[in-house]
């Protein structure tokens, strides 16, 4: 057992990107493999994915082993062909060429997420039944003390005006990972509350759900 504080935790935005490089296939495998002709990515690196797969599509994966013409997809197991139908998985993954840390970051919070259920009732019924659904969307925000002079925030301001999907990065003190993949928005002007820090808030809407990597033994 263990618990962790977010202490120290660094928080980073994607600077920039590669072209997109077409993924002909993802296999069906407890780590999945993506096949792109001549891709040039390197173990590591960073990808948001474009899938069939509904499941996996939308998200941020890391680069695992890799062939001249396939690599891994860390972290997404597509063994399930009833969930990942077996060549369903083409699509695109773009490269992330480069971080930016958000500085001064103060307590973000989450919302989303929950377990949606529909109810229902048979007529011989006396009380009513559910069944799951679907997870409502998630957002994180996160406010930031105020700092024009900070290089976060063109960046930022830059990911708001193109509306697409954009990579977080939070890397926490023990150095395992979390990647966000989510549309961003920034609010124009700070809180101007007496007595309290001054601060804007970023908002991230997730496209899918976010990916989680270990510290590297």
């Amino acid at each position: 057992m263990a618990a962790k504080l977010p202490n120290g935790a660094i928080m980073s935005i994607a600077s920039g990107y590669a072209l997109a490089i077409a993924v002909t296939a993802i296999s069906n495998a407890a780590v999945a493999v993506a096949s792109a002709a001549g891709h040039g990515l390197e173990e590591g690196q960073i990808v948001k994915l474009v899938s069939g797969w509904s499941a996996i599509n939308g998200r941020a994966a890391k680069v695992g082993v890799v062939t001249e013409d396939t690599f891994q997809l860390l972290g997404f197991d597509t063994s399930d062909e009833q969930r990942f139908p077996a060549g369903g998985g083409a699509g695109a993954v773009r490269l992330v060429t480069g971080w930016q840390q958000i500085q001064q970051v103060m307590n973000p919070s989450t919302s989303g997420g929950e377990q949606q259920f529909t109810q229902y009732q048979f007529l011989e019924d006396d009380d009513q039944r559910q069944l799951p659904t679907v997870r409502s969307a998630q957002s994180i925000a996160i406010p930031i003390a105020d700092d024009v002079d900070l290089p976060h925030w063109a960046v930022i301001e830059a990911a708001d005006r193109r509306r697409e999907l954009e990579v977080c990065r939070l890397v926490l003190r023990d150095r395992s990972e979390i990647y966000y993949n989510g549309y961003i928005s920034v609010s124009d002007t700070p809180t101007l509350t007496v007595n309290e820090v001054m601060a804007r808030t970023m908002t991230i809407a997730l496209d899918g759900r976010p990916t989680r990597y270990k510290a590297a033994a």
